[in-house]
């Protein structure tokens, strides 16, 4: 599984020009899912995410996490993170995971963030055409690849 992470004072998806999920101050997350991923990059990314020390203390210096600030966080499905753009100009997206497989991990990743979280994870729609907004904060933006992990 790969998180390109990015702190927001704000974001939101829409669908078909509704708003489908919107954050205040916090992490607008987007999450890529491969063919070998399972629960054990669920377990651990989702730890990872809510400890992530980005947010500033009081010295300006990344040291809070989104637990510490209290901050929200909207998770948007995003198959484009796995492209393999070696050959040619068009991606290739062969290590994606198909819809049968990343749905199930997509909604499994939600249920333990949320499990970790005093508020409610925001989401997109799988598979849909969303459009999202967000001001990145800083700006801060992290990639985590749970393949990456050792």
């Amino acid at each position: 599984m790969k998180l390109v992470i990015q702190r927001v004072s704000e974001a939101s998806v829409k669908i078909d020009g509704k708003i489908k999920g919107t954050i205040g101050m916090g992490l607008m997350v987007l999450v890529g899912i491969e063919e070998s991923d399972g629960q054990d990059d669920i377990d651990w990314l989702s730890g990872k995410l809510v400890n992530l020390r980005i947010f500033p203390d009081e010295n300006e210096v990344m040291n809070k996490s989104i637990l510490d600030v209290e901050g929200e966080i909207l998770l948007i499905s995003q198959f484009t993170l796995h492209a393999s753009t070696k050959k040619g100009n068009r991606p290739s997206y062969i290590k994606a995971a198909k819809p049968d497989i990343s749905i199930p991990l997509y909604e499994k990743f939600v249920g333990s963030v949320n499990s970790l979280l005093p508020t409610e994870v925001q989401t997109g729609e799988f598979g849909a055409d969303m459009k999202v907004s967000l001001i990145n904060d800083g700006p801060v933006t992290i990639i985590i690849d749970s393949k990456n992990r050792v």
